[in-house]
């Protein structure tokens, strides 16, 4: 048994091991990217389970935040030797107690082969069932999650063929059953929408993909009018955007933010015929996005993957923020070093986006990282955004999940909150020198559920900290700045090292507390 202590495009990138660490500085060379290699790729066959050992499922207070291990066993405890990251998370929105989160799972970290993982909770993410994997041996990555108004979620899944396919679960994310046969859609980081408001195209999935690990000559985009049984033959987008998402406005036009290049400049990309089933979509609005940097691969934070994707939402609040676009990417700057959570917005349907903001306040730091930056729209209009913060560690990369919010459409945003304990990203990896490429939020009139990837499990056997999946929910008003002597986390300043730190004491689980259940989002 282990006992746990934390201190916690055309075709394919590759995740061969890389040479680079993070030195004290954080800013060791970068890996060179190839556009013509994927994010994901099958390098190795399924690992074989020869034990299963476990520990007490980790519980990561954090001042009033309390963080949920989300990849447990079948009794709830952390299983010993896995890694879990990448988390995509959606919320049934007639019940915010009922969650699921679907990952990139690797049974042992003696392999990169990964599958399609998830978990579910019925009490508002203090309790978690971990069921298994989608398919058993079947090699899965890049998860993208998301609920319909009416609570259904969509599962979309890349395959180890850079083909993918949707599966839907009626049940709360308890069970799931594929939807979609065939190779008929799909690419490298590909992401899903779903269009929940009452035009003509409700209902519909839409899905982007990168023009890297792309079977479709290039072509990037396709649409479902049947939950994703039967797909339309893939389409260009202007400007082949990537490493990007898309959202709806209230009217049931399809927005899609994206990089150029791998890089930047940025795109918003817009079709106002998709919804309209009778005709093959076209893109009537292209406009370039300026986010202050460029998006960063193989950086020192994170030497195998991303420093985060870039992010695109819209608000339905139908108040006076309504269908404002807002973009958000960790981009390093044009000066260099590091990374910064930038935010841009458009009042005026996506023809012209606002000044570029930082939504970190830290003082500028070129050795800093503000990575995985991601955003959410509450159906009051509230934008919720966290990401992952150097800013304390003396090392200069043990990050912390932070919070910032904005009442006012994007104009202002609240004093960043640190919402968990500092974890190394630099440890855990299964066979592949990253932690994920995004995380994921949601949000609610009252606050937002996240899903995120940390090391707050520390293995014994290996010496090494241990890549896991956790469950924290943030809220926008009255949230006291938590002080990292408040509790026996591990301290913002901890360093990098394969010693373990101080860990966080399993709490006894609290009881949870009822949540507002939001009314039908447009």
């Amino acid at each position: 048994m282990k006992s746990y202590t934390t201190s916690t495009p055309n075709l394919l990138i590759c995740f061969t091991l890389l040479a680079s660490f993070a030195t004290a500085s954080g800013q060791p060379a970068r890996s060179k990217f190839d556009p013509n290699e994927p994010l994901e790729k099958y390098n190795m066959p399924p690992a074989y389970i020869y034990r299963l050992e476990t520990s007490p499922r980790m519980i990561s207070p954090y001042g009033s935040f309390l963080s949920f291990q989300v990849n447990v066993d079948a009794q709830g405890n952390n299983i010993l030797g896995d890694a879990a990251n990448e988390p995509s998370i959606a919320v049934d929105p007639t019940d915010g107690n009922k969650i699921t989160i679907g990952w990139r799972q690797f049974n042992s970290v003696q392999s990169d082969f990964r599958q399609g993982g998830w978990a579910f909770s019925t009490d508002g993410g203090v309790h978690w069932t971990f069921p298994g994997v989608l398919e058993n041996n079947v090699f899965r990555s890049d998860p993208v999650l998301g609920a319909n108004e009416t609570g259904n979620f969509f599962y979309l899944s890349l395959r180890g063929t850079f083909f993918d396919d949707i599966w839907r679960s009626t049940n709360g994310g308890q069970a799931w059953t594929r939807l979609t046969f065939g190779d008929v859609t799909g690419g490298d980081k590909q992401w899903l929408t779903i269009d929940t408001t009452q035009g003509m195209g409700h209902g519909f999935l839409y899905q982007a993909w990168s023009t890297g690990g792309n079977n479709f000559g290039g072509r990037q985009f396709s649409r479902s009018t049947d939950d994703g049984v039967t797909w339309m033959s893939p389409i260009f987008i202007p400007n082949s955007p990537v490493w990007g998402t898309l959202d709806v406005d209230s009217n049931g036009n399809l927005f899609i933010g994206g990089a150029d290049n791998f890089s930047s400049p940025f795109w918003c990309i817009r079709s106002s015929d998709a919804q309209n089933p009778a005709v093959t979509p076209t893109f009537d609005q292209s406009t370039q996005v300026d986010l202050g940097g460029s998006l960063v691969f193989g950086g020192g934070i994170n030497p195998g993957g991303l420093s985060g994707q870039c992010f695109l939402a819209v608000d339905r609040s139908g108040g006076p923020t309504n269908n404002n676009i807002y973009m958000l990417a960790s981009v390093e700057p044009v000066s260099g070093g590091g990374t910064n959570v930038m935010f841009a917005r458009s009042t005026d349907g996506g023809q012209t986006f606002g000044t570029p903001q930082r939504i970190n306040d830290d003082p500028v730091n070129p050795n800093k990282w503000h990575w995985f930056g991601t955003l959410a729209v509450a159906p009051n209009g509230r934008i919720d955004s966290v990401w992952f913060d150097s800013r304390n560690a003396v090392n200069n990369t043990d990050s912390q999940l932070f919070y910032s919010y904005s009442t006012d459409g994007g104009v202002t945003w609240s004093p960043n909150v640190p919402v968990s304990g500092a974890f190394t990203p630099f440890e855990g990896y299964p066979v592949q020198n990253k932690i994920g490429d995004y995380i994921t939020i949601v949000s609610d009139n009252t606050g937002g559920d996240v899903a995120f990837p940390a090391t707050y499990n520390f293995n014994p056997g290996t010496g090494q900290h241990e890549q896991d999946v956790y469950f924290v929910r943030v809220i926008p008003a009255g949230v006291p700045t938590p002080t990292p002597t408040a509790t026996p986390t591990p301290t913002a300043t901890a360093t990098a090292t394969a010693t373990p730190r101080p860990t966080p004491t399993p709490r006894s689980v609290p009881t949870p507390r009822a949540r507002p259940t939001p009314g039908p989002r447009p």
